[in-house]
């Protein structure tokens, strides 16, 4: 299989589904936010009934009282006009309020806060009629469109439904006084919108948890995309292993620059080197300078007698030092007698001959 046809086979990494984040590429789902959206503004309107049916019902008695034998005028027209506005806007504007508030909640609770505008460039491909038909012929567009007529008739299901119900009640309307028909007619919307609601609700969670399942399948990888970029985050592991071999020697020629202050070489004879320091001022106990196996044993052991460094084999000594000791650290307490005895012996050589 070519590289350009590998299937996408390998789950999303956390840089791919930041970028298709950043992209405006997330799973979500308009239905929940609808249905979400819908059942919540019921729910807060069904306390705002009573108040908006009382005021409702001042503003008709007041119009078909007060203002009937009012002179028709611009000014008095104007009046009620005005007040037929705010009327309007009272009820209106804390519906459209509760909408958009409820709307956004259900975005952020799905998404998140998500602010981009590379959804707004345009895309050439978009232009091309044969992805248009695509598209129009797509699963996605076969799911929308099951979708949109199992909505319709579970709506108009609903709507029959609840209205048989209610005949009785809606043929007694005429002769009801406005308070009780308004509250009839209130409660007959409002039970169709809860019942369409709650159904709304488990048809959006199964439209979401397909979005769900298609966002993962769009954002998904080849094996090739997931090591290139493994490359690019990680590095080419060329070049990381020359830059990791880079560092080693680089550690190493620093720990080669401590050894001519070392005040003894511990070796195995050759196998091993271990440099130690001890200041009896500044150290609680003798510390490794330098040390090392093979090659890197023997260059310890070259560089030390090249400044008078004492260098004396003690095979066990230096076995136990190296395993259990890394450069710049102080040598184990149960190493403390065997080492004070080589830097005692050591020390009265420098004294003698100097």
């Amino acid at each position: 299989m070519s590289q350009g046809t590998q299937e996408k086979t390998e789950k999303a990494t956390p840089r791919r589904r930041k970028k298709a984040r950043e992209e405006g590429q997330v799973a979500k789902s308009r239905e929940l936010t609808m249905a979400l959206s819908l059942l919540l503004i019921l729910l807060f309107f069904l306390g705002m009934v009573p108040l908006g049916i009382n005021y409702f019902q001042q503003f008709m008695y007041h119009s078909l009282t007060a203002d009937v034998t009012l002179e028709l005028t611009p000014a008095n027209l104007h009046r009620r006009v005005m007040e037929t506005a705010q009327v309007a806007a009272l009820i209106i504007i804390p519906m459209l309020s509760a909408a958009a508030f409820f709307g956004l909640a259900g975005e952020l609770t799905q998404v998140g806060f998500l602010f981009t505008t590379k959804v707004l460039k345009p895309k050439p491909e978009r232009l091309n009629p044969i992805k248009g038909l695509q598209r129009i012929f797509s699963k996605r567009a076969v799911v929308e469109l099951l979708k949109a007529i199992l909505k319709a008739v579970m709506f108009m299901g609903v709507a029959v439904s609840v209205l048989q119900g209610f005949i009785p009640v809606l043929l007694k309307l005429p002769h009801m006084a406005i308070h009780d028909a308004l509250g009839e007619v209130g409660m007959v919307i409002f039970r169709i919108g809860i019942i369409i609601a709650i159904f709304h609700l488990i048809i959006s969670a199964m439209d979401y948890a397909y979005q769900r399942w298609e966002h993962e399948k769009n954002i998904r990888m080849s094996k090739k995309e997931v090591r290139d970029e493994h490359k690019d985050t990680e590095g080419d592991p060329l070049i990381q292993s020359k830059v990791k071999e880079r560092q080693r020697f680089m550690a190493q020629q620093r720990m080669m620059q401590e050894v001519p202050s070392a005040d003894v070489i511990i070796t195995n004879p050759t196998h091993l080197a271990i440099a130690l320091r001890y200041d009896g001022e500044e150290m609680a106990a003798p510390q490794v300078v330098a040390k090392g196996s093979g090659e890197v044993a023997l260059k310890i052991v070259e560089i030390g007698r090249a400044n008078n460094v004492e260098v004396m084999e003690e095979k066990a000594l230096a076995q136990a030092l190296y395993h259990s000791t890394e450069v710049g650290e102080e040598i184990p307490p149960e190493l403390y007698q065997a080492v004070a005895e080589i830097l005692a012996f050591v020390f009265r050589l420098q004294k003698y001959y100097s």
